[in-house]
């Protein structure tokens, strides 16, 4: 039985969806539609939504699109109870609803949870998580490894902010 991916989206109670901006045009050209979902096995969409603004909370980067957190959110997608109730509690925090809030009353309740084991879990996943993609590559201009030939003969020395070393300071040339 076919079923369409609009139904399956609409149906679906455990998947993170949205839409990139192509703010910055790096990510335009990587990624292969301004659509994206986000299947999720132990969270659900509303436990998953509100880890990724908790995301951004921690690690805010205005410019940076909600996929490149949803990659966090993957990552924090296991089967613990640590993450849920984490979130049942900033609910708490917040009086019922934490996502309903300003950017503001998000942020201070965030924050009033930073020494907490569910906070320290979703800053160190998204640490290591959020920065170690392709998308947040494209999205800083991290051009990734140069290899064996180093930085010495691939431009290194384009920096045009800082004037040229005296000849006698600039150390020895492996060229």
């Amino acid at each position: 039985m076919p079923i369409s991916r609009r139904n399956f989206l609409r149906n679906s109670k455990n998947v993170l969806i949205g839409t990139l901006a192509f703010s910055n045009g790096a990510i335009a050209l990587i990624a292969p539609s301004r659509a994206w979902s986000m299947p999720l096995n132990s969270l659900t969409s509303a436990e998953g939504e509100t880890l990724l603004k908790v995301t951004r909370h921690i690690f805010p980067h205005d410019t940076l699109e909600d996929a490149v957190y949803a990659l966090v959110v993957r990552d924090l997608d296991v089967a613990s109870p640590l993450l849920p109730d984490g979130v049942r509690e900033l609910n708490q925090l917040a009086g019922g609803n934490w996502a309903g809030l300003d950017e503001t009353e998000q942020f201070r309740h965030v924050e009033a949870m930073a020494k907490t084991p569910f906070f320290e879990k979703i800053r160190s996943t998204a640490v290591v998580s959020l920065y170690n993609n392709e998308l947040a590559f494209a999205h800083f201009g991290y051009e990734g490894a140069i290899g064996d030939g180093g930085y010495v003969n691939a431009g290194f020395d384009d920096l045009d902010w800082l004037p040229d070393p005296k000849p006698e300071d600039s150390g020895i040339n492996p060229r």
